[in-house]
């Protein structure tokens, strides 16, 4: 029998028999839905994180370390020897942990490494507040402006290279220091006041003098050790959807204006030209092989090394496993409407066995037959998937704008991006899985004897 004709009688045959084919269908239908729709989550998480790295980090840079805890590799269960380099690290339950840190020394060695292009040292400063003339006082954080930062500008624009105390605002502080809008703020300065280190000794000879040391005392001899310095406005940032978590007010200074700031709140102490990890830039690194072979030099010299990639695959590789827990559950609903297509087309062959028998008696043969029952359990299959794959679209294209209102994504990023190609293949793998399933009932009716069927009531 005609391939073509087969395919039609099996949908005929479906349509004779509505209600049976659509609960079945349902059935698969439940999985799908939720596959589909983890499909999609994964699709949106990876361009999301794909986003944040393409907008933060240059591919070309390698982060590095002097200490696995950097990158949370470390064994913390076990003392460690002192080393004068430590600096801490509070983790979110409140313990602090020794870490080795990045010295001039350091820097110095990783310079002289093949294709090494540039050291830019990892520097967050906290401000004791930032103002200017006639407004309120703000705190705020201060960090290095990484040349591979995309930040959407709303007025202004960044100086290459950003430098001579120069800086680059949020454009949450516009109203907060009295602007009238972004572009009012472009040129004018604000004022960055940090503390100086703590002179242990003069407070020590206080002490032992006995000398005033009232709260108040203290907070006078805090207060002259402050030190302020104004920054020129060159550009307004748009609050961003794609930066690191917790950076999200962070204002943007030059390197080098960023390591004097750095400086003068570190002098004299253990931090004092110390950083947690530095980023490596290697010149032709957006080559891997270059890139992996200047990783490999570095660690060979005893320090942490991880490329951007690495970073990437990290943080995609917590979102497969969350997904992938949620996609097992979806599989398991998709195994069991199996046993409900089995169950189908078993009652199916029963109920024609009359019809099996004639149209053996007509000259079917019998490889016709156990075709015609699989096409029908693939028919079963698409149904299933395409109903499931279309109400998971459709739910999803109305979720997406909540959900990126709800979450702060940013217009035109969306949690669920639904990719055709993926949903042909899904849909594809639910009928080969439906053929499977069609397996057995169909072997059954390919081998019923024509005269005994006939024979049925």
């Amino acid at each position: 029998m005609i391939l073509r004709d087969l395919i039609r009688r099996s949908g005929r045959s479906l349509r004779s028999a509505k209600a049976r084919t659509l609960l079945t269908a349902s059935a698969i239908a439940v999985g799908t839905f939720a596959l589909t729709l983890t499909l999609a989550a994964s699709n949106g998480a990876q361009h999301f994180v794909n986003k944040i790295i393409n907008e933060n980090f240059d591919p070309a840079e390698l982060i590095v370390a002097a200490d696995k805890t950097v990158f949370g590799r470390g064994d913390t269960s076990k003392p460690r020897e002192y080393d004068p380099s430590f600096g801490s690290s509070t983790s979110s339950a409140g313990a602090t942990t020794q870490i080795k840190r990045i010295t001039d020394q350091d820097i110095a060695s990783i310079k002289k490494v093949k294709n090494v292009e540039q050291v830019r040292e990892d520097i967050t400063v906290n401000l004791r507040y930032l103002t200017r003339d006639g407004q309120k006082k703000f705190i705020g954080s201060v960090a290095g402006f990484s040349p591979a930062q995309k930040p959407e500008i709303v007025a202004g624009s960044i100086p290459k290279p950003l430098n001579n105390q120069r800086v680059l605002l949020p454009e949450a502080y516009v109203s907060a220091l009295g602007f009238k809008n972004a572009a009012d703020a472009i040129g004018k300065q604000v004022t960055f006041v940090v503390a100086k280190p703590v002179d242990t000794t003069s407070l020590q000879q206080r002490l032992a003098s006995g000398q005033p040391t009232s709260a108040e005392d203290l907070a006078r001899l805090s207060t002259t050790n402050s030190v302020s310095q104004n920054y020129t406005i060159a550009a307004v940032m748009k609050k961003p959807t794609t930066s690191q978590p917790g950076t999200e007010l962070y204002l943007y200074i030059g390197a080098e204006d960023a390591r004097a700031l750095n400086d003068i709140t570190t002098q004299g102490t253990d931090n004092y030209r110390k950083y947690n990890y530095v980023f490596v830039r290697i010149t032709g690194g957006e080559k891997e092989a270059i890139l992996t072979a200047a990783q490999d030099t570095l660690q060979d010299k005893g320090y942490l090394a991880r490329s951007v990639k690495d970073t990437q695959e990290f943080l995609t590789q917590i979102i497969s496993i969350l997904q992938g827990i949620v996609a097992a559950f979806a599989f398991i609903a998709v195994i069991a409407s199996v046993f409900g297509i089995i169950n189908t087309m078993y009652i199916s062959v029963l109920q024609r066995t009359r019809e099996i028998g004639l149209m053996k008696a007509l000259g079917m043969r019998n490889r016709d037959v156990g075709r015609l029952f699989r096409f029908e359990a693939a028919w079963i299959g698409f149904l299933g998937g395409a109903l499931g794959s279309l109400l998971a679209f459709l739910l999803g294209t109305f979720l997406n704008p909540i959900i990126t209102k709800q979450l702060d994504l940013g217009q035109g990023n969306y949690l669920l991006i639904f990719k055709l190609p993926e949903i042909v293949i899904l849909i594809a793998s639910l009928m080969f899985i439906s053929i499977f399933a069609g397996w057995l009932p169909s072997r059954k009716a390919a081998k019923l004897d024509p005269i005994e069927a006939l024979r049925t009531e």
